[in-house]
């Protein structure tokens, strides 16, 4: 009942009521966009949906137009890559994913869910298999975006979708809960920058080994 009635009904109110509420903002930033960096406004990605079929996903431009269209953020040499400054701020407070409520609304996407994979990111769409994720609806966050968001290795963050299909398929109430456990945590992951990593996928584990180096030095 919730998965498939109740929480679609939660996506259109709470896609409606975010478009109207921000629909200044947006406008606003979408000048500044335009101000700041010449190319589009909005940035069109093919990205993989429901049962594995393709939509295009809508964000607002946060990068120049010379960086590749269907590149994964964590496969490019982020050394190359000079954002400006508003660039870098509309990232870092994911603001640049804003446009995806019209892609909640029509039904592409859910609030919650697990963050839809590019149309090549065959890895992860294989992982996700394993757990059945590619068989719900993607959203504009996740239980990975609270526990890590571009920093978990491919693996551990097809394991987490996992987690959070399990509880959406159980029953309501559990699906309910990990939803507002979603939702809550990514607006305090979003305040404090937690898991923003230019770079992406990968990092922690990097990290590591940067450290390992450090130590046998």
């Amino acid at each position: 009942m919730y998965k498939n009635f109740i929480k679609r009904a939660f996506d259109i109110i709470i896609s409606l009521m975010g478009i109207f509420i921000l629909h200044i903002p947006l406008l606003i930033v979408s000048v500044l966009i335009k101000i700041d960096s010449p190319g589009p406004i909005f940035f069109k990605q093919r990205r993989i949906g429901l049962h594995k079929k393709e939509f295009i996903l809508l964000k607002f431009r946060s990068m120049p137009i010379s960086v590749p269209k269907d590149v994964a953020t964590h496969q490019l040499d982020v050394s190359e890559v000079h954002m400006t400054k508003f660039q870098q701020t509309i990232r870092k407070l994911s603001i640049d994913e804003l446009p995806q409520l019209f892609n909640i609304l029509v039904g592409h996407m859910s609030i919650v869910g697990p963050r839809p994979a590019l149309w090549n990111q065959f890895d992860l769409i294989e992982e996700r298999d394993k757990y059945g994720a590619n068989d719900i609806l993607p959203g504009l966050t996740g239980l990975a975006q609270i526990n890590g968001r571009d920093e978990l290795e491919i693996p551990i963050k097809a394991n987490v979708d996992g987690e959070y299909t399990k509880a959406l398929n159980s029953n309501g109430f559990k699906g309910f809960t990990m939803d507002l456990r979603c939702f809550f945590g990514t607006i305090k992951a979003v305040l404090i920058g937690d898991g923003v990593v230019e770079g992406g996928t990968g990092e922690i584990q990097r990290q590591e080994e940067k450290e390992k180096e450090k130590v046998t030095k």
